[in-house]
């Protein structure tokens, strides 16, 4: 039997068998099981050409979405990810690197949009290395330093940090002194209505 050198052109690509199904026909006649209406029914909205409802809608009734009661606070807009490396993915690095966010995304140890950088004491550090991160816990600080290395983190964070809650401060004073109210004066009788 001749082996068939088979070679995958863009013209003979075609999809993986079974993962298309054929088209649902419709409006072919009586026997066919889906003619006359076509399987929408008689009349109304959804029997309509373009006719749907949109996600959520409960036919004008008060919806779920809106009966629900709303309370509190959501932190969740202000919500900080931080990219997690682990102690025992810097092994990776000679002795003596300074492993910083720019070498970690050129190693694809870190990818995406983040925050910041977090390292975490998984593993076990073979090499000393000093390492620049945003926040780090207390047993990846510890291996490190075990290994000989040495750890910083960034300034330029905690600035932003720090300039934050001293503009919120002055926010909330300038807030306070606006909203603060002069006090009344009181009204003294006079010699003439209290002879009255």
């Amino acid at each position: 039997m001749e082996e068939v050198n088979y070679v995958m052109r863009l013209h003979n690509l075609r999809p993986r068998p079974g993962s298309r199904h054929r088209v649902k026909r419709l409006g072919c006649g009586e026997s066919s099981g889906h003619g006359k209406t076509s399987g929408k029914g008689t009349k109304g909205q959804k029997a309509r050409s373009g006719g749907s409802i949109r996600l959520g809608f409960e036919g004008g009734q008060m919806p779920l979405i809106r009966r629900l009661p709303k309370r509190g606070f959501n932190n969740a807009a202000f919500h900080k990810r931080y990219a997690i490396v682990n102690v025992g993915d810097l092994n990776v690095f000679e002795a003596g690197t300074v492993v910083n966010e720019q070498l970690l995304r050129e190693s694809n140890l870190v990818r995406g949009y983040f925050a910041g950088i977090k390292i975490l004491g998984e593993g076990e550090l073979k090499n000393s290395l000093r390492v620049q991160a945003d926040k780090i816990s207390t047993t990846a600080r510890e291996k490190i330093e075990k290994a000989g290395g040495t750890v910083t983190l960034r300034e330029t964070r905690k600035i932003e940090k720090s300039e934050a809650n001293v503009v919120s401060s002055e926010a909330n004073a300038a807030a306070a002194v606006s909203t603060a109210k002069p006090r009344a004066k009181a009204k003294t009788k006079s010699a003439k209505e209290k002879r009255e």
